[in-house]
């Protein structure tokens, strides 16, 4: 089925609000949406390296804290006058 959606009419946040709608459909339906093969080799992979030791489980707020200094190393590489982005953080 296509669905017909005027995007060029839309503006950011009813563009958003449409995708919130989707996913949360596809939310509720989570059996129906087919997962690819890959998925379940990385899953396994995974698996192996914490019962081998090399990798460990850690929290929510330790996996933010290393993502947020993950991207401010990030910004701090780029080049002034183009980083307007950086004051946002």
């Amino acid at each position: 089925m296509h669905v017909a959606i005027p995007l060029d009419k839309m503006d950011v946040t009813e563009k958003l609000r449409v995708l919130e709608e989707v996913w949360d459909s596809l939310c509720h339906s989570q059996e129906d949406v087919p997962s690819p093969a890959w998925h379940g080799e990385v899953l396994r992979e995974r698996d192996q390296r914490i019962r081998e030791g090399k990798s460990k489980f850690i929290d929510l707020a330790e996996a933010k804290r290393g993502s947020k200094k993950d991207f401010q190393r990030i910004l701090s590489s780029v080049p002034d006058g183009e980083a307007d982005e950086r004051d946002r953080i």
